[in-house]
């Protein structure tokens, strides 16, 4: 839902609703056992980075592991925001030189293009300045995550254990991996991944799925396509078979061709916590239903044209930078059970691929790094 064009009235009620702070009570409360599960997934991630390697002989992300395109650009912070989405970064008009990648969700980098899944955007923004999170500092960037679906199936560490030992079990196995899916309370979120519409990437909606600090408040974000030429490709969807079946790779050409001739547009939209009962932080699994609570859009992202697959800057992203959404301003704390995960599992994640590749890790501190 965007509200930019939305009248005085509608930004006043916005303006004036009873967001909940950020350390109010009751906003994260740690599970027992987490620190234990977290400590499991980090390693049967290693196992799947392990298992490609097998494949490959190189080591990828334990997700997001295919690439789709790595494009440049700048997130445009709108001046005159109203004071409660005045917060973090977003406090005041700036415009920051950004990367980012498309990707697809899974960890298996060969992935056909053809099989439906969840789909990631990740960006890095840069000359960005304030009071930075300990695996931040001296690393001048905020990193931000998406997922083309809205709620996470890794909703929690408990949840995130089981399901990647299903996944481990009886990957190749779709049979066996939905018996189990269907005794579980949670089948419907688990089994939509494979379910998700499969079509261009510069028409998807993508989310954050968890919950994280927006300066004195909580939210979610989402970016969303804003362009006339971007959401008219929505219409269009990957055809897996027949005579005008697609290529392995369509999401990626798909980009390339977009990218050559168009720009690109995305409004970055927050979404604040307003009710812990019904927009829960340490469970991930749930929509916050944007009828309830709006989505207000804070910033642009614009990508001009530009060739969104070169084979350096791919190689450089895949092998040496690492996303990481605790690297970035205090003010824009990860929240919740999946991000406290990520904090364990990032870092594992990608020393076991510096070593497995021989290439060290890079936190790039300005665009003019990026190749």
């Amino acid at each position: 839902m965007d509200i930019s064009n939305r009248g005085v009235d509608d930004e006043s009620k916005l303006a004036n609703r009873n967001y909940i702070r950020w350390d109010a009570e009751g906003v994260e409360k740690i599970p027992e056992n987490e620190e234990n599960d977290i400590m499991a997934v980090a390693d049967m991630i290693n196992a799947i980075q392990k298992a490609q390697w097998n494949s490959h002989r190189h080591c990828f992300s334990g997700t997001h592991a295919r690439t789709q395109g790595v494009v440049k650009g700048k997130l445009v912070v709108h001046d005159q925001l109203p004071a409660h989405l005045k917060q973090s970064m977003f406090d005041h008009g700036a415009e920051y030189p950004v990367v980012c990648r498309y990707s697809s969700e899974p960890g298996d980098p060969g992935l056909d293009d053809r099989i439906p899944q969840p789909r990631g955007f990740a960006m890095k923004v840069f000359n960005v300045e304030g009071d930075f999170l300990p695996s931040g500092i001296g690393i001048p960037t905020q990193d931000i995550e998406f997922n083309s679906t809205p709620a996470l199936d890794l909703a929690d560490a408990k949840t995130t254990r089981d399901i990647i030992d299903i996944r481990i079990k009886y990957g190749d196995n779709q049979e066996k991996k939905y018996e189990q899916l269907e005794a579980r309370p949670d089948t419907e979120l688990q089994k939509f991944r494979d379910t998700v519409r499969n079509t261009h990437l510069e028409s998807t909606r993508q989310y954050s799925q968890t919950a994280f600090r927006f300066g004195d408040y909580v939210a979610k974000y989402c970016l969303v396509p804003n362009t006339s030429t971007q959401k008219k490709l929505y219409e269009e969807t990957v055809k897996p078979t027949g005579e005008q079946r697609h290529s392995s790779s369509i999401l990626s050409e798909w980009l390339q061709n977009f990218h050559r001739d168009h720009d690109a547009e995305y409004l970055l939209q927050f979404q604040l916590l307003e009710n812990l009962d019904d927009q829960p932080v340490e469970y991930a699994g749930k929509v916050w239903d944007p009828e309830k609570y709006p989505w207000q859009t804070v910033a642009t992202l614009v990508v001009p044209k530009q060739n969104s697959f070169d084979w350096e800057m791919k190689n450089f992203w895949e092998d040496q930078i690492r996303v990481d959404p605790w690297h970035g301003l205090k003010t824009l704390q990860p929240l919740g059970g999946p991000n406290r995960l990520r904090k364990v599992v990032y870092p594992a994640s990608s020393a076991l691929r510096r070593k497995m590749n021989a290439r060290p890790e890079v936190n790039v501190k300005s665009l003019t790094e990026v190749p």
